[in-house]
């Protein structure tokens, strides 16, 4: 299932903007900016009452206008609306329905989305007798809401919830886990051919024309081991700047990087005659942030000339060009021919495991004194870092908690030796490691 989106939309200057800057920057809810897909913030993903979705602001749409800009506008509106799950549809409570509100209420019908019937700046008790004369569009019973003021927000983030599609299984689940398998990368590197031939031919997922696609596409299937997977093929990511304001690919763009922030591993597509480009450092930079498993899946493998070295020469270059992800396997394959893909989901389970991987405490700390012993922590100012010992607070990925006498004395240096010795004690091929240092009080320091 992917992230689901509520679209705003309505004429303009019924507040629809203040809206969502107050859901995005008033912190009702737990709000982050999507990085990447637009110059301006048109959308926030919003977790409110457990539930993950993404809010979508627009312009205002103006059905009559044939002025250049608000034809944009509208047309940015009717995308948003086009891929939305559920849509609110904005009134001003002040000015009264209108014509245009009729009008934009006419085209919302033949949508046939769940929809919400939003009277914004709603400031008094003494104006909710003139909520009666929004029945007339048909659309339901309207949420009186003051944007401005704070009032009804959080009805009305009820409402959204309650239309939102069923949420996807519980991923805190350990038996029985499907493994969330996104493919992510530039265009035409390959992702919907590699999908297709992990699950047969006859399987097609999704158009090669370019802007057919617009969501992250999502196949369960099962391999011989038994394995469940959910495999989410998405959209190509393009530079931001190729990326045009009016057309669906920022929203297939927003939906590929919510298939990052909801998978367990990433596999990421290169093309194999282009090596590593800077976009694809930058979908890197994403996967990385979110915490996430990676393989670097080059694909196209059967177009390259070789010779005996021409693997681990190429294996060398990529890991070189995303020094920040050289924990991360490389496999070869073509995904037109088949070759080499047998051996993909063998490595997606291990590097899955392994991004789950629970270390005892015992075993930690045996690991943290022999990396001790080997090259003693640094010193600054006459003072020593002293690190007393280390759990492991959680998995998905691995993250440890080290408690130290002082935080600032911990050198990126020796931080890199620490993950660098915990990756070759223990398995955490794939997987990114998170530290986090707490200093350890005087008191809890003479335990």
């Amino acid at each position: 299932m992917s992230k689901p989106l509520v679209a705003i939309v309505g004429r303009p200057n019924v507040g629809k903007s203040t809206f969502f800057n107050k859901i995005a920057g008033r912190r009702i809810s737990i709000v982050e900016d999507v990085p990447g897909v637009t110059r301006d913030r048109v959308y926030a993903d919003v977790d409110w009452m457990g539930r993950h979705f993404t809010l979508i602001d627009t312009g205002g749409i103006d059905m009559r206008s044939d002025d250049v800009l608000l034809s944009q506008m509208r047309r940015q509106a009717q995308i948003a609306m086009d891929t939305a799950d559920v849509i609110c549809f904005f009134c001003d409570g002040r000015a009264g329905l209108t014509a245009e509100d009729e009008e934009v209420a006419a085209y919302l019908r033949r949508t046939r989305k769940p929809l919400l019937l939003v009277v914004n700046k709603v400031d008094a008790k003494s104006q909710l007798d003139n909520l009666y004369e929004y029945y007339n569009l048909g659309l339901g019973d309207p949420i009186a809401i003051s944007s401005t003021n704070m009032l009804g927000l959080g009805d009305l983030l009820e409402q959204i919830v309650r239309l939102l599609p069923p949420p996807a299984p519980d991923e805190g689940e350990e038996a029985d886990h499907v493994i969330q398998l996104a493919v992510v990368g530039r265009p035409n590197v390959g992702k919907s051919s590699l999908c297709n031939r992990l699950l047969s031919q006859e399987r097609t997922m999704v158009s090669d024309i370019p802007g057919t696609t617009r969501d992250a596409i999502d196949t369960l299937f099962t391999d011989t081991d038994g394995t469940c997977y959910n495999i989410i093929d998405t959209a190509g990511m393009r530079k931001k700047k190729s990326v045009e304001d009016e057309t669906l690919e920022k929203y297939s763009v927003l939906r590929s990087i919510a298939a990052i922030d909801r998978c367990d591993v990433a596999l990421l597509m290169l093309d194999a005659q282009e090596g590593v480009t800077e976009q694809d450092t930058k979908i890197a930079g994403l996967i990385l942030d979110a915490g996430k498993a990676v393989i670097v899946v080059v694909n196209k493998w059967d177009t390259v000339e070789k010779d005996t070295n021409t693997m681990e020469d190429m294996r060398k270059q990529i890991l070189n060009d995303l020094k920040f992800m050289s924990f991360a396997p490389v496999v070869f394959l073509s995904a037109l021919t088949g070759q080499r893909v047998s051996g993909l989901l063998a490595k997606v389970r291990e590097v899955f495991e392994n991004y789950r991987r629970r270390i005892p405490t015992g075993v930690l700390n045996e690991a943290l004194a022999d990396a001790q012993a080997s090259l003693q922590p640094p010193m600054q100012g006459g003072r020593k870092l002293k690190i007393y010992y280390a759990t492991q607070q959680a998995a998905s990925p691995p993250t440890f908690i080290f408690f130290v006498n002082q935080e600032d004395l911990m050198h990126f240096a020796y931080e890199r030796y620490l993950e660098n010795h915990f990756r070759k004690s223990f398995q955490f091929a794939g997987t990114p490691l998170r530290f986090i240092l707490r200093e350890k009080q005087k008191d809890d320091a003479r335990a």
